[in-house]
């Protein structure tokens, strides 16, 4: 059952503005990832579904999350299908985020009222999703999509979407204020926020200074 409701997920994925988006198959490293980003000031987090026996992985950092990070909000991505919508939100998940639209994982979340955020690429798809509940809807691949300036123009006949990018977004200034400026909500950020090399020495302040500097360049651009 999800911990935190609605109305928290979204306040919390507007005021931070920044949703990151990791996956490990070993559940040491998520748990200093997600403690990582929590001292940088994330306080929503999604969880992506990549791996065999993900949500098992999940279950355990989940536990350990409401344990330790108590602010952090858990939420998993790559979600396509409403069975396997239905089994992480069994297993505590806030929200829930796909590749694609399917009205089917819609019907499974709102009856739990879990936010979904589905992943669209285009106007008639975003009115859809919005249609069926989805407060929050995903433009993905955003930087394939249409980068910034898609958002700007769905944003101008449709100024009451709350848009998240995923796809072509990266920590660096002159990206993030570019997104920022276009009016997203918030942005989720993977590989360009976690590196490989990082991830493999272990150096959780990296990541943790990391979200902190891209946190400073969305507040200067919201400013």
């Amino acid at each position: 059952m999800a911990k935190f409701n609605k109305l928290q997920v979204m306040t919390a994925m507007k005021t931070t503005g920044m949703v990151p988006v990791f996956y490990n198959g070993d559940a040491e490293i998520v748990k200093n990832v997600v403690k990582a980003c929590y001292d940088g000031g994330v306080r929503a987090f999604e969880f992506t579904n990549r791996g065999d026996f993900a949500h098992e992985v999940f279950a355990e950092v989940n536990k350990w999350v409401i344990k330790n990070c108590p602010e952090m909000i858990m939420g998993v991505g790559t979600v396509v299908d409403p069975a396997t919508a239905a089994l992480y939100i069994q297993e505590g998940a806030n929200f829930i985020v796909g590749p694609l639209y399917n009205p089917d994982v819609c019907a499974v979340c709102n009856r739990r009222l879990v936010p979904y955020s589905p992943g669209c690429g285009s106007v008639s798809e975003i009115g859809f999703a919005q249609e069926h509940g989805c407060d929050i809807t995903k433009v993905f691949p955003a930087g394939n999509v249409g980068g910034p300036s898609f958002v700007k123009n769905v944003l101008a006949p449709m100024p009451w979407s709350n848009i998240m990018v995923t796809g072509g977004v990266s920590p660096d200034e002159e990206n993030l204020t570019n997104w920022i400026k276009a009016g997203v909500m918030c942005v989720g950020m993977g590989s360009k926020l976690f590196p490989k090399d990082v991830i493999a020495a272990k150096n959780w302040k990296a990541i943790s200074d990391k979200c902190v500097e891209a946190f400073g360049y969305i507040a200067k651009a919201r400013a």
